[in-house]
């Protein structure tokens, strides 16, 4: 008779865990990896006139940032600098 009761309650709490492991991936995907998947999607979905679309968009950005006199402002080019010169230094070093 207690192995019975016993078993009763090993199924409930199994049915108990199942159901909350299947909660908690439901609310992590939903949550965190929905969003992520959904973009990479549309990417894998463009066509080629919206690649072109996009192509042509960073190419007139690109020639609109040359035709300014000053690309950086003065503290970006110190960052970036700095940023070259410590991977200068890392790379002599090898």
């Amino acid at each position: 008779m207690k192995s019975e009761g016993s078993l009763k309650i090993f199924f409930v709490k199994l049915i108990s865990i199942t159901f909350a492991i299947i909660v908690v991936l439901n609310v992590f995907y939903n949550i965190f990896l929905a969003d992520k998947l959904k973009f990479i999607n549309d990417l894998s979905k463009m066509d080629k006139s919206t690649a072109e679309m996009i192509k042509n968009k960073i190419r007139s950005e690109l020639r609109s940032g040359l035709e300014k006199d000053k690309i950086l402002t003065d503290e970006d080019a110190k960052l970036i600098k700095q940023f070259l010169d410590k991977i200068s230094s890392e790379l002599r070093a090898r």
